[in-house]
């Protein structure tokens, strides 16, 4: 089950907050209804699941009572043994057979949804145990509920324990006015991937599809740069949804996009872009390995390490490595004495949007080699395609709404109007009515049948 679907809009969501908020019970009704959302889509791998979530329950006790580190190192293992088996096993089959010419077959497994980020929630919480951050949680109900949760179980944000542990335990505090803004954060979210998000990748899949041999320079970069659109709006649409789902149910979850593509820099994208996911890799690997501190060589390996493996987090395919690589090495560069000095941001923003937008074409290709032959193609080395033979006057409507939706525009009317309790009311009304708005268009859209592809399904 997606959010973007009839069923979670009608049934799903409305009996969910109804129970939740007519019971005394609420962990219990959020579980109930977690383990439901999931097993919609994975009856299989639910019990995958909840073995997870039991022996990191388990092991995080014996780790708070006698701070021996072999139970943290079989939490660790366990965990990471889980991911590599699902996700990585038939690529490092792959491998082997192509190094030792052997012929061992591949074991073909489909991913369990939404492991990564649930995989990496229960690792930062046993992590915070050892290091006394937080306290073991005693109740499995507690802990199954907060790994569990259906919001953010199969997208993101990646929530640590500590971020809602006080909601999780204590008595949730939902207010009229917390909900309603949960309410139109949902609905933006809903808004981003139906209307925006949906329908520039049409012409990002006919792109891509069609290859660098038959594009020509703007065809291929108009699909790469609606892939771009594609990617930020249906990632951040999603986090905005779970972000509002959150809210309306009590929870309050980290902030996972603040308008990366107007970034200056390679190193500001990436604390702007899936920043739970960039907080995760530096709290837990960059900063242990060393961070910093051990001289300009070293930060540079490790920002190389820390890459390779974000971008494997993101497939089991070496061209996620590559793409992870990609963004490691610029970040290296920008470390660099004479490139530490800040370019102005009038030439630092269109820079790298070029370097973050050549990425997504390696992040998107089937392959390398189809990627550098779209790169090849962007370039101005291809075909001979036009933009108008991969795009349309829909397609392009909804590119110059995600152009714009790219800017803050938002944040400066809210500051504008705390300053003016009338604009303050005239923003509230306007508010609730675009939101409506946005509801009932992704409503005939979805029902409609239009094309609702979720990128982070394979994540």
């Amino acid at each position: 089950m997606v959010f973007a679907s009839p069923v979670f809009l009608f049934i799903f969501l409305p009996a969910v907050l109804a129970a939740y908020y007519l019971s005394g019970k609420r962990n219990i009704v959020l579980l109930l209804s977690s383990l439901f959302f999931y097993a919609w889509g994975e009856p299989v791998y639910l019990l995958l699941m909840l073995f997870s979530i039991a022996v990191n329950w388990f092991l995080a006790l014996k780790i708070g009572r006698s701070r021996r580190k072999c139970f943290l190192v079989s939490a660790v293992v366990l965990n990471l043994a889980l991911l590599a088996v699902f996700k990585y096993a038939d690529m490092f089959l792959s491998c082997f057979n192509g190094l030792f010419r052997a012929n061992l077959p591949l074991g073909r497994i489909a991913l369990p949804l939404g492991i990564s980020f649930y995989t990496f929630q229960i690792l930062s919480y046993d992590i915070d145990v050892w290091r006394g951050d937080i306290p073991a949680e005693k109740s499995l109900l507690t802990l199954g509920t907060y790994i569990s949760m259906f919001p953010q179980l199969i997208a993101g944000p990646i929530v640590r324990y500590s971020d809602i542990r006080g909601a999780l335990t204590g008595e949730k505090r939902i207010t009229l006015s917390a909900a309603a803004e949960g309410a139109r954060r949902f609905c933006l979210g809903l808004g981003k991937k139906v209307i925006i998000a949906n329908v520039v990748s049409q012409c990002a899949d006919l792109a891509f599809d069609l290859g660098g041999e038959l594009l020509g320079a703007g065809a291929a970069w108009a699909g790469a740069a609606c892939y771009a659109l594609q990617i930020y709006y249906d990632f951040s649409g999603y986090s905005d949804m779970a972000i509002g789902l959150g809210g309306m149910l009590g929870f309050r979850f980290p902030e996972n996009f603040r308008y990366p593509y107007l970034s200056g820099s390679v190193r500001e994208f990436w604390r702007r872009w899936h920043i739970t996911l960039s907080v995760w890799f530096r709290d837990y690997l960059y900063i242990p390995l060393g961070g910093n501190r051990r001289g300009a060589a070293r930060t540079m390996l490790n920002l190389l390490i820390v890459f390779a493996l974000c971008g494997l987090w993101h497939g089991a395919d070496w061209s996620f490595a590559v793409w992870g690589l990609y963004h490691g090495l610029f970040l290296a560069l920008e470390r660099l004495p004479v490139f530490r000095k800040k370019l102005p941001k009038a030439a630092g923003i269109p820079l790298t949007l070029v370097i973050v937008t050549a990425g997504w074409v390696i992040f998107r290709a089937d392959s390398l080699g189809a990627a550098w032959s779209y790169l090849r193609a962007m370039a101005g080395f291809g075909g001979s395609l036009a933009v108008t033979d991969v795009s349309g006057k829909v397609i392009w409507a909804a590119a110059a709404a995600g152009v714009l939706g790219c800017f803050p525009w938002l944040p400066l009317l809210k500051r504008k109007a705390s300053e003016n309790a009338r604009l303050n009311r005239v923003l509230e009304f306007l508010s609730v009515l675009s939101a409506a708005a946005v509801l009932a268009l992704c409503v005939l859209l979805l029902v409609g049948g239009t094309y609702n592809p979720f990128i982070y399904f394979r994540f």
